[in-house]
């Protein structure tokens, strides 16, 4: 009984001191803070985000959840093997005119912390995204 006891203390202690993974411990974004610069005013913009497995372990994408109704997101729902790629894609849709601050939150499998991918920019109305030289118009899907 004694033996049990002890056996049964040593495995509580060590589940209540083991590490819990975050998810910076599985997951790398190829960016948290994507711009999309000047857009035109009813033209979507896609916003592509690599994400790596820098974990052990195949990594799941549970959630990558936008912040209001103008964007849509779509993410890789297969596991992603150690060392290898997914995706996460945002689709906003530029409705309104003014400047953007929306955010993309990202939930792991097996991990209790998110991350966050913030998207700004700027939406113009036609007449001001025409008088913007070329070389002031962002490319609307990067990665």
């Amino acid at each position: 009984m004694k033996t049990f006891l002890v056996a049964a203390f040593a495995l509580f202690s060590t589940s209540l001191f083991a590490q819990q993974l975050t998810a910076n411990d599985i997951a790398k974004l190829s960016t948290e803070n994507f711009n999309f610069g000047k857009i035109k005013q009813g033209v979507p913009a896609t916003a592509t985000i690599t994400v790596t497995n820098i974990g052990k372990q195949p990594l799941i994408i549970e959630q990558a959840a936008p912040s209001c109704g103008c964007t849509v997101s779509d993410y890789t729902k297969e596991p992603i093997a150690p060392g290898k790629t997914g995706t996460i894609k945002a689709i906003f849709n530029a409705a309104a005119v003014g400047p953007i601050n929306k955010t993309i939150t990202v939930k792991f499998a097996n991990v209790n912390d998110v991350k966050f991918v913030k998207l700004t920019g700027e939406v113009l109305d036609a007449t001001a995204y025409g008088k913007l030289q070329p070389d002031s118009k962002k490319v609307v899907e990067k990665g």
